[in-house]
């Protein structure tokens, strides 16, 4: 089976109240139309057809990195009309799967249930019950429990009005009936709009059976309209991610206080502190502990390592039983080996630091290659910026670096080199001795300290 999905993207969202358009508001950092895209290509579908209407250069860039095509919509005039937009360039032999691109957060497996329960004779659509259906399209069913009709709240009745299985627009239907049922629709209703659930109608007249999926929870199908609805998706994701996190063995401090924006992989007994931030691509090995008011972004992180509270973790590989902070700053291109320590306050951007070594007060590591065993004193700095070109500093395995040193790359230290606290060192320092440089102390006689003047009266 082929398998063509049309993702309806074109809506302005005036209730939003944002210049962004609609399926472009954030959730988890990234915005509706991803999570829908992300969700489609796990179907592993033949195309993806995204149709975009307002803020259209905006919506294309989004997600540009993705192969899909792109169908404009100049004038929004209906699901239906939209839908019409990408049928020319969707086979007769595809079945069409039709999905929301302000509905984020519906789930791989319940689309996969909607497409296998569409065929030759016979469409699928998605529904759910609610406990408050007002402001969605009833699902009608006749005494079989078959659905022979959709009906808009503006257009039904009091009686219809009360029932609680409500349509989701999303369907599945082969795409040459669909074409068909496409042309016939009419616009004679109190939007003046090109209903796509009006299609059900058409297919039960053609003898069509209508197969409702009934989606397991009402989060899956939640459409955003306003930012008080992105706010409880936004929350309905969180309780997802945590909970597939617990279900895989993480212990939560608090679930509701974990932000998982990407996608988080765990090894056994990770324990996981109030107001941590996972993004993009995070790996926790066996034991990981990660402390209170983290952030961590595309890192990898070894067995047995902890996180203390408030640091930050951008994309930096973390060797196992490392200690990191409290307050430490793990900037793009770090690479800790195993049972490295980097404490309060100090910040490596670009560098590689060998087994066993500490850094644990006030030190900036930048382009830097430390050996194993090295300890770096509080107030260290790699001076690798001399305005124009970044330069490497090379740290040999066991060199002593004392407090206070500026390191004036491109410089080596040699292996059990130790540099004097308080020193500048310009040059190579030899393996095995005691390098430093410091001005002579001197101390000025009769020296007077300065005195504010008396303000004149």
């Amino acid at each position: 089976m082929k398998l063509g999905v049309v993702i309806l993207a074109a809506g302005q969202g005036k209730r939003m109240n944002s210049d962004l358009p609609k399926v472009l508001q954030p959730l988890a950092g990234r915005p509706l139309l991803s999570h829908v895209v992300d969700c489609a290509r796990s179907l592993n579908p033949d195309s993806i057809h995204v149709v975009y209407g307002h803020g259209g250069d905006q919506v294309r860039t989004s997600i540009d990195e993705v192969p899909v095509r792109w169908v404009h919509q100049p004038e929004q005039l209906g699901t239906g009309h939209a839908l019409m937009q990408a049928m020319p360039s969707i086979a007769d032999d595809e079945t069409v799967l039709v999905l929301y691109g302000d509905v984020p957060l519906v789930r791989q497996e319940t689309l996969a249930r909607l497409v296998e329960h569409s065929g030759e004779r016979s469409i699928a659509i998605l529904s759910v019950v609610l406990d408050d259906p007002a402001g969605y399209g009833r699902v009608l069913r006749d005494g079989a429990g078959n659905v022979v009709r959709i009906v808009e709240e503006k257009d039904a009745t009091a009686k219809e009005r009360g029932i609680r299985e409500v349509n989701t627009g999303l369907l599945a239907a082969q795409a040459r009936h669909l074409r068909r049922w496409l042309g016939s629709l009419r616009n004679d209703n109190a939007q003046a709009e090109y209903y796509l659930t009006d299609v059900v109608v058409a297919a039960v007249k053609d003898g069509f059976r209508i197969n409702g999926v009934v989606a397991s929870e009402m989060t899956e199908v939640l459409g955003i309209n306003d930012k008080v609805q992105l706010a409880e998706a936004e929350a309905a994701h969180r309780r997802r991610k945590a909970n597939e996190l617990m279900l895989a063995g993480a212990t939560l401090a608090d679930p509701s206080r974990l932000d998982v924006r990407g996608n988080v992989s765990v090894g056994r007994d990770v324990y996981i502190d109030v107001n941590v931030v996972l993004v993009g691509e995070v790996k926790l090995g066996d034991r990981v502990r990660i402390g209170p008011n983290c952030y961590l972004r595309d890192c990898e992180i070894g067995a047995d390592t902890e996180l203390f509270p408030n640091c930050v973790m951008d994309r930096a590989v973390i060797g196992t039983g490392c200690q990191v902070g409290p307050f430490a700053r793990l900037r793009p291109g770090t690479v800790l080996h195993r049972d490295v320590h980097i404490g309060n306050f100090v910040e490596v951007k670009k560098s590689e630091i060998g087994a066993g070594s500490k850094a644990n007060h006030l030190t900036y590591l930048g382009d830097a290659v430390v050996g194993a065993k090295v300890n770096v004193g509080a107030g260290t700095i790699t001076c690798n910026y001399d305005g124009a070109n970044k330069w490497r500093t090379d740290i040999g395995d066991g060199a002593f670096i004392g407090s206070g040193t500026m390191l004036i790359a491109p410089v080596q230290v040699g292996s059990n080199a130790t540099i004097g606290a308080g020193s500048v060192i310009t040059k190579p320092a030899p393996a095995g001795k005691l390098t430093l440089e410091r001005g002579k102390q001197v101390t000025i006689e009769n020296w007077q300290a300065p005195v504010k003047k008396k303000p004149e009266t």
